[in-house]
């Protein structure tokens, strides 16, 4: 059944009541683009400890494994584990080592003793779940799934299976798209759909005239069309040199960190500029300079079931927005965003939204963003997960009450049966 952040009563009830610590498995840097993991876990981090455990590091001259330890902020305890070069192929070793270092640290007398004791696992990566299910003592197992994995390149073939196996072991399982919903709700009967929040206010800055704009950004009185974001498999590369080629007299900017693709692949123009990655409070003043915001993903697998984030960013932003038909977002997010269907009809709704930007529209869009808080999300994610922690109470209760209504009914029993005799006696 769906599950909407701001419909579930009693998830909201429940949410003040959490407080355990939780551990979670990342296949994300922490360092990395700052976007769901990082929203929602430092919200959550304001009551409860998180353990943020990374993929290993490996090192060529390391004789012993160990655990890097930081505090990245208030709340988050970063774990990186740093293993030899020779695991880096083992497999399961790998893991298996982590887990082991991880519960050195909790132990008596490790840097994480009294921490982290029973807490909630948390996964965004499935690739770890056979190891880590039960290694902790957890009192709950959430599943956040922000992207169908298996679709990405370079994705284990094994991640299918490990899946199905943390779907099974999970209490409750969130999902990033709707059409993720969709999916895992067939294999598991407490799936909530929680689609992207924003911090308005952050984005909104983009608005202020005292923003100001990034050094790195083409000092022109031409339009810029502009994107921020992971550059991967996911962007449409032959859309983004089309709509430089289209539209010579703007400028075409593209900010982000270039993941799984080579660099001297990417289309080239004198008005196309890759400016790389950049901070998350840098991104307001990028989004300032846009005229126009973009979304130019590919219709691939790896897009079929993403819900970008971004998205509400522009929105807050105050930007007029044009997308590809990613299913998410012509479910969620138009008429606000223009959908293209086409590369001809991308270059089309840019030079539409150039020429008129619809004031409605983007008053709109702003709405939706003020409205779409990652806090509420947090707040009954939190009262979803302190249900299935009473759920999984439930039935120790009921193993120590047992005995007890065992124990009762047989005293009630003798009792019933000391009272038939009595009374036979006084009537013989």
């Amino acid at each position: 059944m769906t599950r909407l952040v701001d419909r579930n009563d009693r998830a909201q009830r429940l949410a003040t009541d959490f407080d355990a610590p939780i551990v979670v498995h990342s296949h994300l840097r922490w360092d990395f683009v700052w976007q769901r993991p990082q929203q929602l876990l430092s919200r959550f981090a304001t009551t409860s400890p998180v353990l943020f455990v990374e993929e290993p590091v490996w090192a060529d001259d390391l004789a012993a494994p160990s655990l890097e330890l930081s505090n990245p902020m208030r709340g988050i305890t970063r774990a990186i584990p740093r293993l030899p070069a020779t695991l880096r192929d083992s497999g399961d070793e790998a893991i298996v080592a982590t887990r082991t270092l991880l519960l050195q640290a909790m132990a008596r007398g490790g840097a994480l003793a009294g921490q982290f004791t029973a807490p909630v696992q948390w996964f965004y990566t499935p690739m770890p779940a056979p190891i880590m299910l039960g290694a902790f003592g957890e009192q709950a197992v959430v599943y956040d799934c922000m992207d169908e994995l298996s679709q990405f390149r370079f994705a284990p073939p094994e991640l299918v299976e490990r899946e199905r196996l943390l779907v099974s072991r999970s209490d409750v399982v969130f999902t990033g798209g709707y059409r993720l919903w969709q999916s895992k709700s067939k294999l598991h009967p407490n799936v909530h759909f929680f689609g992207c929040g924003v911090d308005s206010a952050h984005f909104a800055k983009a608005r202020l005239s005292e923003t100001q704009r990034p050094a790195d950004v083409p000092e022109t009185d031409a339009p810029i069309l502009g994107y921020y974001g992971v550059i991967d498999e996911r962007v449409d590369y032959a859309l983004i040199g089309h709509l430089a080629a289209q539209l010579p007299d703007c400028q075409v900017v593209m900010v982000g960190p270039v993941v799984k693709v080579d660099p001297r692949e990417l289309p080239q123009a004198p008005n196309l500029h890759w400016l790389g990655q950049k901070t998350y409070n840098e991104l307001p003043a990028y989004a300032k300079c846009f005229d126009v915001a973009l979304m130019p993903f590919a219709l691939n697998e790896a897009t079929e079931y993403i819900n970008p984030t971004k998205t509400l960013e522009y929105m807050a932003a105050g930007k007029p927005i044009v997308s590809t038909a990613v299913a998410d977002v012509v479910r969620n997010f138009t008429p606000v965003v223009k959908v293209a269907r086409s590369h001809d009809g991308f270059v089309a709704a840019v030079r539409s939204a150039i020429a008129c930007p619809d004031p409605e529209l983007i008053a709109r869009g702003i709405g939706m963003a003020k409205d779409a808080s990652w806090e509420s999300i947090v707040g009954t994610m939190q009262g979803l997960i302190a249900a299935t922690q009473t759920r999984r109470q439930e039935p120790k209760r009921a193993e120590v009450e047992a005995p007890r209504r065992a124990s009762g009914q047989r005293m009630a029993s003798a009792g019933s049966a000391r009272d038939l005799v009595g009374g036979e006696e006084l009537t013989a």
